[in-house]
């Protein structure tokens, strides 16, 4: 690496992940010429700026919508940006696509964990802790399991913390990891507002 990454080296870089010409030059660089490492060290480049650039605001986006074939199930999204430039992007709008079709498969309930309502969440606890007792666990652990079954179940219900269903595709990443991912390839702070799922025959 002493005269450098190449420039195919850096362009391959950058079709991969979407990152700048002179950040993938950089990573390549700091990664010896190593591929996969240089896409780690975007990758966590990437996340540090989104975490940085969550506190703006989001006031455009766009409403995606999908609906299953056959037709019995479908979902609207609401997917917030900081721009009108940013939401009239193709990515941007195949990112939220995809999330409408994940929502669709996989029927989460709320957006985040923290979403979820505090009675239903004691309900589920009231729930756990019956059960551990009736298990015959240790009243001194009991606690301790009822709240990382708790974590876990709250975890299957909100989007964010599920994995996208297609984990061939998306590397087994959650949705709010997608998340991060898209917010870096666009700079902006991306937020997944709402949802509505509907399917035949559910209230």
């Amino acid at each position: 690496m002493a005269d450098g990454p190449s420039a195919a080296d850096v362009k391959a870089l950058r079709e991969q992940t979407g990152a700048g010409m002179m950040d993938c030059k950089a990573a390549l660089v700091e990664a010896e010429g190593n591929m996969d490492e240089a896409v780690k060290i975007l990758r966590k480049k990437g996340a540090a700026s989104a975490a940085k650039r969550s506190g703006r605001g989001t006031s455009e986006g766009i409403v995606a919508s999908y609906v299953h074939n056959p037709p019995t199930k479908g979902t609207l999204v609401e997917v917030q940006c900081e721009t009108d430039f940013v939401a009239r992007t193709e990515e941007f709008q195949q990112f939220a696509r995809e999330v409408a079709i994940h929502i669709t498969a996989m029927a989460p309930g709320v957006v985040s964990p923290e979403d979820i309502p505090s009675e239903e969440r004691e309900k589920e606890r009231e729930i756990l802790v019956e059960k551990a007792k009736a298990d015959g666990k240790p009243e001194e652990v009991v606690e301790k399991i009822v709240e990382g079954q708790l974590k876990k179940w709250a975890g299957e219900r909100a989007l964010l913390s599920q994995q996208h269903f297609n984990t061939e595709k998306h590397e087994s990443k959650t949705i709010a990891e997608l998340v991060t991912d898209i917010s870096a390839k666009t700079g902006e702070n991306v937020r997944i507002a709402r949802f509505s799922r509907f399917e035949v025959g559910e209230e």
